[in-house]
């Protein structure tokens, strides 16, 4: 092959491939989303979360992480956390709630929303944010977890506790599982009975829920505590309702769901304010 092919092959090859994209403004918006292929910050117009006020039920993972967060955001050392437990008890939405209370302490901090698919590209998502050390960031992964065959956790490990350059100083690592090991029981056990050193095997996978300095755990609410969750919405946004009617009502629309939780209270609370006609 001629050297006057070669260069054309690789000239066309440099036309399909997309330059790399510039750092965003971060000035422009108090959140992004990450999204590879190609890569990019993308700014959040307006951040959908509830008042911190109204998570109730979860007291001391919210005074946890708002101190810990406070502390990031002011430059003072803190720690990656995870936040595991039931579903619908609010983990994402702590999260989110904690972020614009340590803002409006009048910190400048940024949240950057990554997908557990998107895992793979966090070495370049960090390069961009470590290009800003002038910002402080809280790096939020939702939902994360990890099957038997899933390679992904390898490319966080590095960044929580290891590697060379590691975790940039102005990034802080958020993550809610509903597993507190980030992977389930059968596969834990799995590991044990097949590896040739089982205790190696389950500790390369185990270890990554270790490299969170917090642990948060998010358990079932109580009834009380459920109906306190529908009463606050209610308050909050000027749905008048009796005690007694939002008692039975909530109670009712609990039972068909057969669940009980922050999020079902959300849920009624909006089906609730779609029939009273307040616009939420």
């Amino acid at each position: 092959m001629s050297e006057a092919l070669l260069t054309r092959i690789a000239e066309a090859l440099e036309r399909l491939a997309p330059a790399p994209r510039a750092a965003p403004d971060f000035s422009r918006a108090e959140a992004f989303v990450w999204h590879s292929d190609p890569d990019r910050l993308l700014p959040v117009a307006e951040v959908a979360r509830v008042d911190l006020s109204l998570l109730l039920g979860v007291d001391r993972a919210r005074d946890t992480l708002l101190a810990n967060t406070s502390r990031f955001a002011r430059g003072l050392p803190a720690n990656n956390a995870l936040l595991w437990g039931a579903r619908g008890m609010g983990k994402s939405s702590l999260v989110k709630a904690v972020h614009a209370a340590v803002r409006a302490e009048g910190t400048d901090l940024k949240i950057v929303e990554l997908s557990r698919e998107d895992l793979p590209s966090i070495g370049r998502l960090l390069a961009f944010l470590r290009g800003a050390p002038e910002v402080r960031f809280v790096l939020f992964c939702d939902d994360l977890s990890f099957s038997h065959d899933d390679q992904h956790y390898k490319a966080l490990k590095a960044v929580l506790d290891g590697g060379i350059e590691g975790r940039p100083a102005n990034v802080i690592f958020y993550a809610t599982s509903n597993r507190r090991h980030l992977m389930p029981r059968d596969m834990i056990e799995n590991e044990r009975s097949t590896a040739i050193s089982p205790s190696e095997a389950v500790e390369e996978k185990v270890s990554l829920s270790d490299r969170f300095g917090l642990w948060l755990g998010f358990h079932p609410c109580s009834q009380d505590e459920y109906l306190a969750m529908i009463r606050g919405y209610c308050d909050a946004h000027g749905v008048a309702i009796g005690n007694e009617d939002l008692r039975a009502e909530a109670i009712e629309w609990q039972a068909t769901r057969g669940a009980r939780s922050g999020r079902v209270a959300w849920q009624f609370f909006t089906d609730l304010a779609g029939r009273r006609g307040v616009k939420v």
